[in-house]
């Protein structure tokens, strides 16, 4: 079973239109729903997605969790939610009642920003709720990651794309490597696997495993089997390689660990991260 942490769906056809991606571009600028990502997963093994918002529109984790009540292939929502919203509470209390709603993504920078500001205490409402916090950021922000893990050991933080190390290759760039490693020495820290295409520095972008073998090393030593976890990042990982490809590349390098180290990294991290749900599809054949 494999569930697929890093989706996003949207509708640009709405009488709202929306946020982001933008009319232009032409990728992704179409609608974005559960049957189309379906109809590419379903046949690679994937039984279930966890979405993450990228609207900065309130509302929007709304929508999500309204086109999840009628889809069980959601198994999870990531919502956003700025920290400096005046409202902030009030979101978080009324999306959270949602046992979908699983948690918030944030930049580095609101981290970096949250204690001078005054909205560190929002950060800890996600612990105290059991929420998760997605963290989209690069390698400077790595040492605040693992402060926050330190402050906030109740708080379960999962990084995404790899905190956006170039790829070429060869061995990662040192000061990525370090703040890996400064992340990955809490144990609430996970690291989604996710983002490696859109990190290939190569064009057309390899699809042999070797060529990202050097960066899933330092991943590997430093989180080890428990912490690592699977998201396509689909639509956007369509821009640089096919779903198929996307997966396959990750497939490799952890089936080669073996049959019980896959199975962490392809569904029961992402269960461990997200307390996502089962929602009674899970298990049954593709098709």
């Amino acid at each position: 079973m494999i569930i697929d942490t890093h989706t996003h769906f949207y509708d640009p056809t709405r009488p709202e239109g929306v946020p982001w991606p933008s009319p232009e571009d032409e990728l992704l600028y179409r609608r974005v729903l559960p049957e189309h990502h379906k109809a590419l997963a379903v046949p690679e093994g994937v039984r279930g997605t966890v979405v993450v918002e990228a609207s900065k529109w309130a509302e929007d984790n709304q929508w999500i969790l309204d086109l999840a009540a009628n889809e069980p292939f959601i198994v999870g929502f990531v919502g956003h939610l700025e920290l400096d919203w005046v409202d902030f509470e009030t979101y978080l209390d009324r999306f959270a009642t949602n046992p979908l709603f699983r948690g918030i993504r944030l930049r580095g920078t609101d981290i970096d920003q949250a204690g001078g500001n005054g909205n560190f205490s929002r950060i800890e409402m996600l612990a105290a709720k059991d929420l998760e916090l997605d963290l989209l950021l690069g390698a400077e922000g790595l040492s605040d990651v693992a402060s926050l893990a330190e402050q906030i050991p109740d708080l379960r933080i999962v990084i995404n794309h790899v905190a956006h190390v170039k790829i070429d290759g060869n061995a990662p760039e040192a000061f990525w490597a370090e703040g890996i490693q400064k992340a990955a020495a809490c144990p609430n820290v996970y690291m989604k696997v996710s983002g490696l295409v859109e990190r290939a520095q190569d064009k057309p972008v390899p699809a042999d495993v070797a060529y990202y073998t050097p960066t899933l090393d330092v991943l590997w030593n430093a989180f080890g089997e428990d912490r690592l976890v699977y998201g396509s990042n689909w639509p956007v990982s369509a821009r640089f390689a096919d779903y198929a490809t996307v997966q396959h590349i990750v497939a490799e390098y952890f089936n080669a660990k073996g049959d019980a180290i896959a199975e962490k990294y392809f569904w029961k991290n992402g269960m461990a991260a997200y307390k996502w749900l089962d929602r009674g599809q899970l298990g049954k054949p593709s098709g």
